[in-house]
C-alpha cells in the first residue's frame, strides 16, 4: 500500500514511531429533567460525595504525575483539586440544584460551563487553557456523578502513536514517554494543553489534523513533529530509518537540556535575552532551570479571575514579590490586566459587545478605571523594591495611552513616597507592541517608554484580521508573513535608534523556525515558555548575528509566508538544528 502524508500543526518537535492507538470516550449523556423538592437533599449528597471522589482520584494523579513530569507539572492538578473544594463551584452547582430543580448532573454541567467559557473566551492562550482545565475538572465530576469510569490512558503499553480528538489535562497526566512516542489530535494548536505537555515530555506532536477516521488501531505510523506531518503505510525499511532518526533525536534533547544555563550568546559573541512567559511565581523557578535569563511576560489576569472580588492591593503585592524574589535580581516584566468584554468577571462587571477584541479591554479598562489600575501598580512599585520587577502596558494603540497611564505611575509613586514605602524610583515601564498602529508608527512611541516587547500573538491577528482559533479560516494565521515581518523590522529599528530594547513574548519567540529571522532582524530578547528556551538558546549559539542578517534579508524579498518558512526551514536543516 502506498505510504499517506497527513498534514496538520506542529504541536511538539521530533519524530515519533509506534502502532497506532486510537483513544475514545464514552460520552456524556445527562437526562435534563426537573427534579421534585423530595429529590433536592439526595441530588445534594451524591454531589458532596461525586466532590469528595473527584478530589481523591485528583490527589492520585497529582503524585502521579509528580513523580514522573515533576512538581511543576503536578502543580496542574493540586489547582484542579482546589477548584473542585472552592465553595463558589459546589454552592453555584447547588443552588442550580435547590433554587432550579436540576438533578446534580445537569447542575454540575451548566455551572462548569458558565465557568470554563469565561476563560475559553479570552485572547490570551494561556488563560484560554485554563478554560480547558476546568472543562477537565467537571468532565471528571460528572463522570463520577453518573457513575462512569473516569478517563484516563494508564493501562497503554508497548511503543504506541496516541491518536485522539484531543485531550484533557487529566489525560495527559498518565502519559508515560516511554510508552507513548508520538500524539496526534483532531483540534487544537500549538497552545492547546495537549501540545503543550507534549513538549514538557518531549513527545513529537502533530495537532489540528482534522479527520483522524484514516487511522486504525495496531498499523505503523509516523510522526513527524517538526514538519507537522503523520506517515501512515511506511515500508519496513523507512520505519526503521525514522526509529533511528527518533532515538538521536532524544538524544540531542538531552543535551540540550544539560546545557540549557550556558549562555545564550551567538557566535560572534553577541548576547541575547531568553527569558521565560509565565502565569504564576511558581513558574519562575522552572522557567529559570530550564535557561531563563530573566521573565518577559508575567500575566496577572489570575488574580482578578479566582475571587469574587477584586484582588486587593496586598494579594497582588505578595504574589509580585513572590515571583521577583525568585529571580534574584533578573528581570520580571509584569503586564498590567489583560482583561476585556470577551470574558465574564465575577469581579467586574464588563459590558457584552459585538467585538470584544476591538473592544473594551485591557489598557483601555484600567484608564477607565484607575482605581483600579492604582491599585495594581502600588503592588508592582512595592515589589520592585526586592528586585527588578518592570510595568508592561497591554493594547496600546496612542501615545496619549502611555502618557494617561504615566501618569497613573506618577501619582502611585507621590502616595509611596507619602506613606514612606520603599520602591525602585527608576522602574522601567514598558508596552506591548500588539496593535498595527503602534508598530508603523514605532518611533512615536519610544519618548515615552523604556522597552517594547512585541505580542505576536495579537499583532498577527489584528494585521491579518485572521482569528487563529476559528478553524475555517486558521491557515490564514501566518506568524511569518511578509506584512507582519515588516512592522517587526520597523519597530525593532525603531527603538534601536532611541538606544532602546525590543523583545518579544508571542509565540513567534519560542518558534525554532523564526529565531535565526528575528535575530537578523535585531531582535534583543526572547521571551518563551519555558520548554522552548533549550531549543532557541541552542540554535543562538549555533549562529553568527551576520549570518542571520542575511537569512533575514533574505526573507524581506519573499513575497509569501509558506516561502519563508520552507527558507527558515532549509537554514535550519543545513546547520543541523
Amino acid at each position: 500500500m502506498e505510504q499517506v502524508t497527513l498534514k496538520g500543526i506542529s504541536g511538539a518537535r521530533g519524530v515519533g514511531t509506534g502502532t497506532v492507538y486510537v483513544y475514545k470516550q464514552e460520552a456524556i449523556v445527562i437526562e435534563k429533567r426537573v427534579i421534585t423538592a423530595t429529590e433536592v437533599d439526595a441530588e445534594i449528597s451524591a454531589l458532596e460525595s461525586a466532590i469528595q471522589l473527584t478530589i481523591e482520584q485528583l490527589k492520585a494523579i497529582e503524585e502521579h504525575a509528580r513523580a514522573t513530569m515533576g512538581k511543576d507539572e503536578a502543580a496542574i492538578f493540586e489547582a484542579h483539586g482546589l477548584i473542585v473544594q472552592d465553595p463558589t463551584l459546589s454552592d453555584s452547582i447547588k443552588g442550580q440544584i435547590k433554587d432550579g430543580l436540576q438533578s446534580a448532573a445537569a447542575a454540575a454541567e451548566q455551572t462548569i460551563n458558565t465557568f470554563a467559557d469565561m476563560f475559553l473566551a479570552m485572547e490570551d492562550p494561556y488563560m484560554r487553557e485554563r478554560g480547558a482545565d476546568i472543562k477537565d475538572i467537571g468532565d471528571r465530576l460528572m463522570r463520577n456523578l453518573l457513575g462512569m469510569s473516569p478517563r484516563g490512558l494508564a493501562h497503554l503499553t508497548g511503543e504506541v502513536i496516541l491518536v485522539a480528538e484531543d485531550l484533557t489535562p487529566s489525560d495527559t497526566a498518565a502519559l508515560d514517554k516511554n510508552i507513548v512516542k508520538g500524539l496526534v489530535t483532531a483540534s487544537g494548536g500549538p497552545t492547546s494543553h495537549a501540545a503543550i505537555m507534549a513538549r514538557t515530555l518531549e513527545i513529537p506532536a502533530v495537532m489540528g489534523l482534522g479527520d483522524i477516521s484514516v487511522f486504525e488501531n495496531g498499523e505503523k505510523a509516523v510522526v513527524k513533529g517538526t514538519e507537522g506531518e503523520v506517515l501512515l503505510h511506511v515500508s519496513d525499511a523507512d520505519f526503521e530509518t525514522y526509529t533511528a532518526e527518533a532515538k538521536a533525536y532524544r538524544e540531542h534533547l538531552q543535551v540540550l537540556k544539560e546545557s540549557a544555563t550556558l549562555p545564550a550568546v551567538t557566535k560572534d559573541g553577541k548576547e541575547i535575552l531568553l527569558f521565560g512567559n509565565v502565569g504564576k511565581a511558581e513558574d519562575a523557578s522552572h522557567a529559570c532551570h530550564l535557561g531563563a535569563e530573566g521573565i518577559g511576560l508575567f500575566r496577572t489576569e489570575f488574580l482578578y479571575m479566582k475571587n469574587d472580588e477584586l484582588p486587593s492591593e496586598e494579594m497582588q503585592f505578595e504574589a509580585y514579590k513572590k515571583a521577583v524574589e525568585r529571580l534574584g535580581g533578573r528581570p520580571v516584566i509584569i503586564r498590567t490586566m489583560d482583561i476585556g468584554g470577551d470574558k465574564e468577571l465575577k469581579c467586574l462587571q464588563l459590558p457584552k459587545e459585538m467585538n470584544p477584541f476591538l473592544g473594551y479591554r485591557a489598557i483601555r479598562i484600567s484608564l477607565d478605571r484607575t482605581d483600579i489600575f492604582k491599585t495594581q501598580l502600588r503592588a508592582i512599585l512595592r515589589a520592585s523594591a526586592f528586585g527588578d520587577a518592570q510595568i508592561m502596558y497591554p493594547m496600546i494603540a496612542s501615545v496619549e495611552e502611555i502618557k494617561a497611564a504615566n501618569a497613573v505611575v506618577e501619582t502611585a509613586k507621590e502616595e509611596l513616597r507619602a506613606e514612606g514605602i520603599a520602591f525602585n524610583e527608576d522602574i522601567q515601564i514598558g508596552i506591548m507592541v500588539e496593535i498595527p498602529a503602534v508598530a508603523a508608527a514605532a518611533e512615536l512611541f519610544t519618548p515615552h517608554v523604556d522597552f517594547f516587547s512585541i505580542g505576536t500573538n495579537d499583532l498577527c491577528q489584528y494585521t491579518l484580521a485572521v482569528d487563529r482559533m476559528n478553524e475555517n479560516i486558521g491557515h490564514l494565521y501566518q506568524p511569518l508573513h511578509p506584512a507582519v515581518l515588516r512592522l517587526i523590522k520597523h519597530t525593532i529599528e525603531a527603538s534601536h535608534e532611541a538606544k532602546q530594547i525590543t523583545g518579544m513574548c508571542g509565540e513567534m519567540a519560542g518558534d525554532p523556525v523564526a529565531t535565526m529571522i528575528l535575530l537578523g532582524l535585531g531582535l534583543d530578547e526572547f521571551s518563551m515558555s519555558a520548554s522552548a528556551i533549550p531549543v532557541v538558546k541552542n540554535i543562538v549559539r549555533s549562529v553568527t548575528v551576520e549570518e542571520c542578517k542575511a537569512v533575514a534579508e533574505k526573507a524581506l524579498t519573499m513575497s509569501t509566508a509558506s516561502e519563508i518558512v520552507a527558507y527558515a526551514k532549509s537554514i535550519l536543516a543545513e546547520k543541523g538544528l
